[in-house]
């Protein structure tokens, strides 16, 4: 099926490879070439906010303002100044990647749709500023878009040179969707807690995708300067910008080829109609329309779709098997050694409430540590404040000496404590291998840029970190179902998901919110089964349950809450008998 998938995709590539580099021998006339080096020009900067809109999930509408910058320096550096077109070119590329990064310091920390309000206001300052330093820009009477040195002086020459850069573009964006980053940015779109838990930075990795769009703006502008022939703050408007957004909206988030025939057809759709020149936003805004209430999720989703019904998939139901001994073996190769963790007299307060009152207990490596409790005892806070999503209001968090309370929940996955949820966090769009892998972006070393370029460093671990997911699914039980769509999995294939995600991090602890929750008698024996191969491998277990014949049965240790105080702790024989524990618990 991935084979098969895999050559569609190579033949398609080839045919449009093919396609763009004999245009100048059958298009019809220069204009036709003229269209299609527009929309080279146009796709540099779109596969790069495609990065940054369709991946990461930020709104940014005022890519226009980089493009503008890009173009007014080629301009400024080409003409005036008479330097090196190509030259130039780099330079307009590293401006726009310089106002991307200062752009994005402020304001990626910002909510969505104030992101997108930063966005806009950028894109009208810097049409003001053109306007203003009349010296340097010209004003409002512009300036000439320099011209391109041999061979790429003529027309078809400089279509090459863009259908190249954009090609080269779309390789860049192409590698970093399949890479370790991709996913990490999909986890920031689709779920931020998630992408925390896994320890992805989620401030820097905006911020990274943000500037590497401001990049390719930068280069769109100069080319886009010189295929114009000549520039001014008018040609700059800000439906523009509108534009590259909704060629990525229609084109389907999460997708390379979607925005591109975005592009494509949103760029063409005025000639196409030009005979009607007065309907040409008419026809614009109805095919926006169309997009948005008959395939929402894009064309790029539209494609898969029409694959998928050509290729029909049988989803059956393929029962959960661990592979006990297999999980022992992946997971004992890759522990490292550590102390356990001592949560000294811990106290969380919200305003006047008490979710924690002096509360401690030990977690030790390979020991299985349950957490009961009535509801609102307390139970999630404490997950919480070990995972780092809260920060203790009195207390010590040890581990190795060393208090870590106030550190981020991207710092605790790196020291080794993973978690999962209530309500399973998934990333739906990605595989269920995708997913596992997600898990271990703090094992991963490469860069953005080397993710990029997908230099072979990056390639070897992505292969490893791969293998590796796909015998923790098999650990897990999951192997069966490891190239399916997330989204497709039932409720108990998405719990041990979950589980396989969290061990995939290489973890010291795990920390397993109420993973019986909804599970048939059969599937708890099979996560039973999981959970203690888990500790026998050397990693320690926190388990918040409300199962708690299951609790008894498989924790070393149980500690019971009520209201936020501990009443109980000790081993389940001692729990379980408890005269407190059994009034406001367990009851007769």
């Amino acid at each position: 099926m991935h084979t098969t998938s895999n050559h569609a995709r190579t033949l398609t590539l080839i045919l449009a490879a093919a396609a763009a580099l004999t245009l100048p021998f059958w298009a019809s006339d220069q204009y036709q070439l003229h269209l299609a080096a527009l929309i080279a020009v146009y796709w540099i900067l779109i596969s790069g906010l495609n990065i940054v809109v369709g991946f990461t999930g930020q709104l940014s509408i005022g890519h226009v303002g980089l493009l503008s910058i890009g173009a007014y320096g080629f301009c400024i550096l080409a003409g005036k100044m008479e330097l090196n077109p190509y030259l130039a070119l780099a330079i307009s590329g590293g401006l726009g990647g310089i106002c991307g990064l200062a752009l994005g310091l402020p304001s990626l920390r910002l909510p969505g749709f104030y992101f997108a309000m930063a966005t806009m206001a950028f894109a009208l300052i810097v049409n003001e500023i053109i306007l203003a330093q009349v010296d340097l820009t010209g004003g409002g009477i512009g300036l000439v878009g320099p011209l391109f040195t041999a061979p790429f002086d003529t027309p078809s020459g400089f279509y090459y040179l863009v259908a190249l850069l954009a090609g080269f573009a779309t390789w860049l964006t192409w590698n970093i969707a399949r890479s370790m980053w991709g996913k990490g940015l999909i986890a920031i779109r689709d779920n931020p807690v998630t992408a925390q838990a896994v320890g992805v930075p989620v401030f820097r990795a905006k911020l990274v995708a943000f500037v590497f769009s401001g990049v390719l703006a930068g280069v769109s502008g100069g080319l886009f300067a010189s295929l114009q022939s000549y520039i001014t703050p008018d040609t700059f408007v800000f439906e523009l910008s509108m534009f590259f957004f909704v060629c990525i909206i229609i084109g389907g988030r999460g997708s390379i080829v979607g925005p591109f025939l975005g592009t494509v057809v949103l760029t063409a759709l005025p000639e196409m109609v030009a005979s009607l020149a007065k309907l040409g936003n008419f026809f614009y805004g109805l095919l926006l329309l169309v997009v948005v209430l008959v395939i929402p999720e894009g064309i790029g989703r539209m494609l898969q779709l029409i694959y998928e019904r050509i290729k029909p998939r049988e989803i059956e139901s393929i029962p959960i098997q661990p592979d006990v001994k297999g999980l022992i073996q992946t997971l004992s190769d890759t522990v490292s050694e550590g102390g356990p963790i001592q949560v000294e007299h811990i106290s969380k307060h919200f305003g006047g409430v008490a979710a924690l009152d002096d509360v401690s207990l030990t977690l030790a490596p390979g020991e299985i540590h349950g957490l009961i409790g009535p509801n609102g005892s307390g139970k999630t806070t404490m997950l919480n404040l070990l995972s780092g999503y809260y920060e203790p209001s009195s207390g010590d968090m040890l581990y190795r000496g060393q208090d870590f309370g106030a550190s981020t929940v991207q710092q605790r996955a790196r020291m080794g404590i993973a978690r999962t949820f209530q309500k399973p966090r998934l990333l739906p769009e990605l595989t269920v291998l995708e997913n596992a892998m997600v898990g271990a972006w703090s094992e991963s070393t490469s860069g953005f840029m080397a993710s990029a370029f997908a230099l072979p460093g990056v390639r070897i671990e992505d292969r490893f970190l791969r293998e590796r997911a796909a015998q923790l699914l098999v650990g897990v039980g999951l192997g069966g179902v490891m190239h399916r769509r997330a989204n497709l999995l039932d409720h108990a294939q998405q719990r041990f998901l979950e589980i396989a995600r969290g061990l995939a991090l290489r973890p010291r602890f795990i920390l397993l919110d109420e993973p019986a929750g909804g599970l048939t008698s059969v599937e708890i024996e099979h996560l039973g089964a999981v959970i203690r191969a888990i500790s026998l491998s050397g990693i320690g277990v926190l388990l918040v349950e409300h199962h708690t014949d299951f609790v008894f049965r498989v924790c070393d240790k149980v500690t019971a809450l009520n209201v936020g105080r501990m009443i109980q702790h000790g081993t389940s024989d001692q729990v379980r008998h408890d005269p407190e524990v059994i009034r406001v618990y367990l009851g007769a």
